[in-house]
């Protein structure tokens, strides 16, 4: 064989086996990749996840209060005390008003959970609570009936939503007044899962830690399940919570659907605790038109 027919025979063995190699590259860049799996939902994707409602929702959601609700003011509103220095040992009547964003008394409230106005006292040893709905005058000013209050340091909280805007926003402002006279603190009760009062034992179980999670209250009476309870502030029940130290504020009620005067034994509520710490609860309820509150101390982690 000459070189030039060695030659051409060589280019033409060269090309016959880069076909192959060629078609197989070509294969590939025309198949279009396979569809991505679908992303697994985390409970952050989930919604409507058991213990993580939204805030601000219906009753059994969990509220989380702007700093606690231990503020003055809040996006332009102000709590102002009319009463100066409430006296110690008997009923006093507290005046209040709730100043806008304008410096003049609001007096355009929302109905929120029946009332326009929640208000609350507690003293700073977490002893003392109250928690009243009082009437306002024409001029937007507020009295709230109190029941003696025991000399040392209180905080006052407004709880309401003023009725501006399509979505209007609740507020819970508060101050401290001073009592007069020698205060005697009162130690903290051990934090228990059970605690009895007006003859009803409330027995919670929860997940004790800060954030939010499901916590479920049972009520006995002389050792039978309680089934007769009434609808209070279109619930079964409120449960309001104080932090030691600070006296931040959580409160919310169950989830139980409402059907008549049959409520209980066990109420379902989302719990969001803000911080770690000991809380001073009180859980609220009515039976027979009667109003009953049972206070426990709960340690969150």
């Amino acid at each position: 064989m000459n070189a030039p027919s060695a030659r051409l025979l060589a280019r033409r063995w060269l090309l016959a086996s880069c076909v192959p190699v060629l078609l197989v590259l070509g294969m590939a860049l025309t198949v279009p990749p396979a569809p991505a799996e679908p992303a697994r939902a985390g409970v952050a994707d989930m919604p409507g996840m058991p213990g993580m409602p939204a805030t601000g929702g219906p009753a059994g959601s969990a509220q989380l209060l702007d700093g606690g609700g231990l503020s003055a003011e809040q996006d332009g509103y102000r709590l102002d005390v009319v009463t100066a220095g409430p006296p110690s040992g008997r009923p006093t009547a507290f005046r209040f008003a709730v100043t806008g964003p304008d410096r003049s008394p609001v007096t355009d409230f929302a109905v929120h959970q029946t009332k326009k106005l929640h208000f609350y006292a507690i003293r700073t040893d977490l002893t003392g609570f109250q928690h009243l709905h009082p009437a306002m005058a024409g001029d937007g000013t507020w009295t709230a009936d109190l029941a003696a209050l025991a000399p040392g340091t209180w905080r006052m909280y407004a709880d309401f939503v003023p009725n501006v805007g399509a979505h209007p926003r609740e507020l819970v402002l508060s101050r401290t007044v001073t009592v007069p006279g020698e205060a005697a603190p009162v130690p903290l009760p051990a934090p228990s899962d059970s605690a009895t009062g007006d003859g009803y034992t409330v027995t919670l179980t929860a997940r004790p830690m800060a954030g939010a999670h499901r916590l479920t209250a049972t009520v006995e009476r002389d050792g039978r399940p309680v089934t007769d309870l009434q609808p209070y502030l279109d619930a079964y029940a409120h449960l309001s919570a104080f932090h030691e130290g600070d006296l931040a504020l959580a409160h919310l009620h169950p989830a139980n659907a409402v059907d008549g005067d049959h409520g209980g034994p066990t109420l379902t509520f989302q719990a969001l605790f803000a911080e770690p710490g000991n809380w001073r609860v009180f859980l609220q309820f009515q039976t027979a038109g009667q109003l009953h509150t049972v206070a426990l101390t709960l340690h969150v982690d």
